[in-house]
């Protein structure tokens, strides 16, 4: 008799879906929701608002939107270090 293999117990999570819920964040520009991601499951080019470089399937980035209701449909995807120095940015340039 041949020792039994040990079976993966499949996950109902698609792979490269985040695992965590989202967070919020307060800026001095209010509070946003912010989603890590992996890249793993993308799948199309992404334009980072903060550095307008694209952002290539696969690549590590993350998801932020306004956390007022409704405020999904502003949800744009970001550099992380574009993220994080988006306050710093000059007049005249959109903040999100």
């Amino acid at each position: 008799m041949s020792p039994r293999r040990a079976r993966r117990r499949e996950s109902s999570r698609p792979f490269g879906f985040p695992t965590g819920l989202d967070k919020v964040e307060e800026w001095p520009d209010g509070e946003w929701k912010v989603r890590m991601l992996t890249g793993a499951a993308s799948t199309k080019n992404y334009r980072c608002p903060g550095c307008d470089q694209e952002i290539r399937p696969g690549q590590p980035h993350l998801v932020s939107w306004p956390a007022w209701s409704g405020g999904d449909e502003e949800r744009r995807h970001w550099h992380q270090p574009c993220w994080r120095k988006r306050l710093d940015r000059g007049p005249g340039r959109s903040r999100y």
